[in-house]
């Protein structure tokens, strides 16, 4: 039984993940008290509850906050009954969730203890701070609309091809339109030569062949290439030996145009052949 836990902040698109997961043929709980997890994936294991495969349960705010502040030791029995027990927490800036909250005029669950929506997401993060800690993956979902998010969910979880396997996604995108807070690892490439001053390149991006020559024949980039596979073969591995299901691994350039999706997308190539999932994301072409 592989058994995926989601959580994180409201409005950061918790209810879309599971829905995601349960049009895969996931068997979906949404909103179940932590404290009554351990009874429930024991009538899974058990087969008191109809068997599946793969089953996903959605933890929240919602929970009795010293349920939450014990997740650590919750969790920790689960993932010795059965290794397949992984975290996905999702979050977003704060700026983007008010946004979201003013567009859909729904209530946050924590405004009906009488606090400002500003201070209820504040609250928030801090009720769920040990299950972000203890997560396998996070994924900020501030730049990210519903079809990309479903399609991220559908890419890192349900098309693993090895549940116990190491998911390596590769991610480019432009410092000036925010750094993605779910990396892992990232890399400037700010420094190398910039495609956007060449006038018959700049609206193109690292993906088109004219752009890709331009950058190919930099001895700089093939420097830069040749330093990030190298630290990349070396350390990778010693995350997998850790088990870690999730690696994010974000390249930023100044726009997220040219030469950061050129790197992101070699490096992804790269490690293609070398790993058993590997996934590319462009977040600014998308």
């Amino acid at each position: 039984m592989n058994l995926t836990i989601i959580s994180g902040l409201s409005g950061s698109g918790k209810t879309v993940a599971l829905h995601t997961l349960e049009d895969e043929d996931y068997y979906c709980v949404d909103n179940l008290p932590l404290g009554l997890l351990p009874e429930f994936v024991k009538r899974v294991t058990n087969r008191t509850i109809e068997h599946h495969d793969n089953i996903a349960v959605g933890i929240d705010a919602r929970s009795a906050s010293h349920d939450l502040k014990r997740f650590s030791e919750i969790i920790k029995p689960l993932r010795e009954l059965n290794s397949n027990v992984e975290v996905i927490y999702l979050q977003a800036e704060p700026a983007t969730l008010i946004k979201r909250y003013s567009d859909t005029r729904r209530r946050h669950p924590l405004t009906r203890k009488g606090l400002p929506l500003a201070d209820a997401i504040e609250a928030e993060r801090n009720l769920l701070s040990d299950i972000a800690a203890g997560s396998d993956l996070v994924i900020d979902t501030t730049f990210t609309n519903i079809h990309q998010l479903r399609e991220l969910v559908k890419q890192r979880i349900v098309r693993r091809e090895k549940k116990d396997s190491l998911s390596v996604l590769f991610q480019s995108f432009g410092f000036k339109h925010g750094t993605p807070t779910d990396s892992d690892f990232m890399f400037d490439v700010r420094c190398l030569p910039n495609p956007h001053w060449e006038h018959h390149l700049r609206p193109l991006n690292g993906l088109d062949a004219e752009v890709m020559d331009f950058l190919n024949n930099s001895a700089e980039v093939e420097q830069m290439l040749e330093y990030i596979r190298d630290f990349l073969q070396t350390w990778v591995p010693k995350f997998e030996q850790q088990n870690r299901y999730y690696l994010t691994i974000s390249i930023g350039c100044t726009g997220g145009q040219h030469r950061s999706v050129y790197i992101a997308q070699q490096l992804c190539e790269y490690f293609r052949d070398r790993l058993d999932t590997v996934h590319i994301r462009h977040r600014e072409l998308e």
